[in-house]
């Protein structure tokens, strides 16, 4: 099943509903960055949540970033995500891994830890960014963003996040959901919303049995006037790193450093964090970046 990104209200609009498959998305990530089984399954959902939560942004320039580290072997994951539903992120361990939990599943919060923050930030072109942090709640990432938007945006919400990790690493499934209930909506609405999350399988489950997202809502909303806007997105992952944001990098080091550098007589690599492409500085290209530095600060 294709990636996509749907947007949905429930009972007359009580209800607001974002939800995507974003399985291919998180398959090129995991590859790019090489992750064990259980950091595949983190940095996954992470991926999930940023595409979701970028896809709320109202303006076409404005960006969302999501970090979540509680202290655990992952050493935090950093995700950027925009209004289009593209993302990029990174973990900071790729390699962490640890045995199933004790209900036979990935230990996602094991290796995230539980001694930390999720932080929010919203990036709308004002003066400065709003910022929203919470202590993390279970490191299970879907339960600590619904705890964030529950008690820093003061909208109760449910949050499914799912990674479904084959044997040879790939991704088999993965997708989500952020179900969020407007002021004013039945709170029995809510219950009966709490109850079918309960009971119906995974979203992995039902996207590997070949369900589109679509049909997945239809699914959990039967009989609750889903309706289902026609504006869908294609959640992709899309660094937009370049040799120049390189070289403006580059260009922001003391030109002492820079100096002791170009002194060293050897070509400096630089790797972008995000998609892991590197960039190679010459000597040469040292010394024309020192040069200009010269000419800057003239």
């Amino acid at each position: 099943m294709s990636d996509k990104l749907v947007r949905a209200v429930a009972k007359n609009g009580e209800v607001r509903i974002i939800a995507a498959i974003t399985t291919e998305l998180v398959n090129e990530a995991v590859a790019m960055h090489k992750c064990a089984p259980t950091a595949a399954a983190a940095y996954g959902r992470m991926l999930t949540a940023g595409a979701l939560m970028g896809a709320m942004l109202k303006g076409e320039k404005d960006s969302l970033t999501l970090k979540i580290n509680g202290g655990g072997i992952a050493n935090g994951i950093t995700i950027t995500s925009y209004a289009d539903a593209h993302v990029k992120g990174f973990i900071g361990n790729p390699n962490a891994d640890l045995p199933l939990n004790s209900k036979g599943k990935l230990d996602v919060s094991g290796i995230i830890g539980k001694q930390g923050s999720l932080n929010v930030i919203r990036d709308m072109g004002l003066r400065e960014p709003y910022v929203g942090q919470v202590p993390i709640y279970t490191g299970e990432i879907g339960d600590d963003i619904a705890y964030y938007y529950t008690v820093s945006e003061q909208t109760p919400s449910a949050v499914g996040l799912g990674v479904l990790v084959d044997t040879d690493l790939s991704i088999k499934a993965a997708g989500g959901f952020v179900i969020q209930m407007m002021p004013g909506a039945d709170e029995l609405a809510a219950d009966l919303i709490t109850y079918r999350l309960q009971e119906i399988p995974s979203i992995t489950e039902l996207i590997s049995k070949g369900m589109s997202i679509s049909e997945i809502l239809e699914f959990i909303f039967e009989g609750m006037d889903l309706k289902i806007f026609e504006d869908s997105l294609v959640p992709t992952y899309k660094c937009d790193c370049s040799r120049e944001r390189v070289e403006r990098a580059f260009m922001s080091i003391s030109l002492k450093d820079l100096t002791e550098i170009y002194e060293e007589g050897k070509d400096e690599e630089m790797v972008c964090n995000f998609c892991n492409k590197k960039y190679v500085f010459t000597h040469e290209d040292i010394g024309s970046l020192i040069e200009k530095k010269k000419e800057i600060n003239k």
